[in-house]
C-alpha cells in the first residue's frame, strides 16, 4: 500500500539515498550527492500512480489458494478414491479451488 511519499521515494534507489529533517512531509525532505530531489509534483503524481496499481492487483491478493502440499494430498485422495472425469468435481481439490474461485469473482 502507497500512502506516503516515503512509500514511493523507497521504490526509486536502493540503499539509504534519502532522509528528513523532522517530520516526513517534502519540506524536510533531503537527497544524498549524486541524486536528483524530484519535485513534490512528482512524486504525488507516483504515489497516486503506484496506489492504483496496487488497488487494481486486490483481485489476486485476495485469492488465497490451499498450499501445494495440501493441494497435491487432496489430489491424492481424489485419485486413491477413484474420482475420475466429472466424478473429479465432487473431490476435495477441486471443491477447494472453486471456493477460492467462487468467493473472489474476476472483476
Amino acid at each position: 500500500m502507497y500512502e506516503t511519499i516515503e512509500d514511493v521515494l523507497v521504490t526509486l534507489h536502493t540503499g539509504q539515498w534519502f532522509g528528513f529533517d523532522g517530520d516526513k512531509v517534502y519540506a524536510n525532505l533531503w537527497v544524498a550527492d549524486g541524486y536528483d530531489k524530484p519535485t513534490e509534483e512528482e512524486l504525488n503524481t507516483l504515489l497516486s500512480t503506484k496506489q492504483a496499481e496496487y488497488d487494481a492487483n486486490q483481485y489476486q491478493r485476495d485469492r488465497v489458494y490451499p498450499q501445494i502440499a495440501e493441494q497435491l494430498d487432496k489430489l491424492f485422495h481424489d485419485i486413491d478414491g477413484g474420482l475420475l472425469g466429472e466424478d473429479a468435481k465432487t473431490g476435495s481439490l477441486y471443491l477447494a479451488l472453486k471456493e477460492v474461485k467462487d468467493n473472489n469473482p474476476k472483476p
